[in-house]
């Protein structure tokens, strides 16, 4: 059995992070998941707080970077991790459009790989960049930049050998259902247990448009060949949660998706 949760943690500079990231730390560390994938933690002093309120979870990857974790991302384990890459996607916007934020955190694929019992399992680990536009038509430039990451991934997935459970999790900035997701589980051959499930996942801002409020957070696997798998899927953080001081707030602008894979 293996447990995944995964979480854009909204890691972004401002005040109150901090103090928000280690209520959200304490929460995770309260869970009982195997392996967490954690997306926008865009600040090395965000990290250090998160593993440092995240003791369950004693073992930890990201890529080193200039100013936070490269890609943003961050995957901590109760297994030792036996190996692991960061993949750069080819494809990163273009930097004198809204996309420039996504081009300096130089978004990919943070790669791991864990032992469960006899079973290998690969760890991929995403944030895409944004769709600026909320427009997810085949035209919209945006889009093609998500397609072209999307292929790049199914790629990455398509590379991993066929007696591993391969896990791929992240904020796909792309709705549950659309084109680009649907396109993308096909080449893939990964396996979504929200599949047809449209209830979003992100939390727009005060003022933005609806559209923007979709299912873009995905917990997808593929099973080694020969395997069967159940599945149990579910959204955590959904509600505010009660801060040391008294305040009430929601842990992130995402809900978490957490992912149980029985075999």
């Amino acid at each position: 059995m293996l447990t995944m949760l995964t979480m854009n943690c909204f890691g972004v500079p401002a005040l109150g992070t901090a103090r928000r990231l280690e209520a959200l730390g304490s929460s995770l560390n309260a869970l009982d998941a195997d392996v967490i994938t954690l997306q926008e933690v865009q600040a090395h002093a965000f990290r250090r707080l998160l593993v440092k309120t995240c003791t369950a979870y004693p073992y930890r990857e990201y890529m080193p970077f200039v100013h936070a974790p490269k890609g943003g991302l961050l995957t901590l384990s109760r297994h030792p991790l036996t190996e692991w890459r960061f993949v750069l996607y080819r494809e990163r916007g273009l930097w004198y459009t809204p996309a420039l934020a996504d081009w300096i955190l130089h978004k990919g694929v943070l790669i791991t790989h864990i032992q469960v019992g006899e079973l290998p399992v690969v760890v991929m680990n995403t944030h895409l960049t944004a769709n600026y536009t909320g427009d997810w038509s085949r035209s919209n430039r945006f889009a093609r930049h998500e397609w072209e990451q999307l292929a790049q991934l199914a790629d990455l997935v398509n590379e991993q050998p066929s007696d591993h459970l391969v896990v791929v999790a992240g904020d796909f900035n792309v709705p549950r259902g659309s084109w680009l997701a649907d396109e993308f589980l096909e080449r893939s051959h990964l396996t979504d247990p929200l599949s047809g499930n449209r209830r979003p996942t992100y939390r727009p801002m005060t003022g933005m448009p609806a559209r923007y409020a979709a299912a873009i957070d995905f917990n997808l696997y593929r099973a080694p060949q020969g395997m069967q798998i159940e599945t149990q899927a579910r959204f955590r953080f959904e509600q505010k949660h009660r801060l040391a001081d008294g305040r009430q707030m929601f842990l992130s602008d995402h809900d978490a998706v957490e992912t149980r894979l029985v075999w």
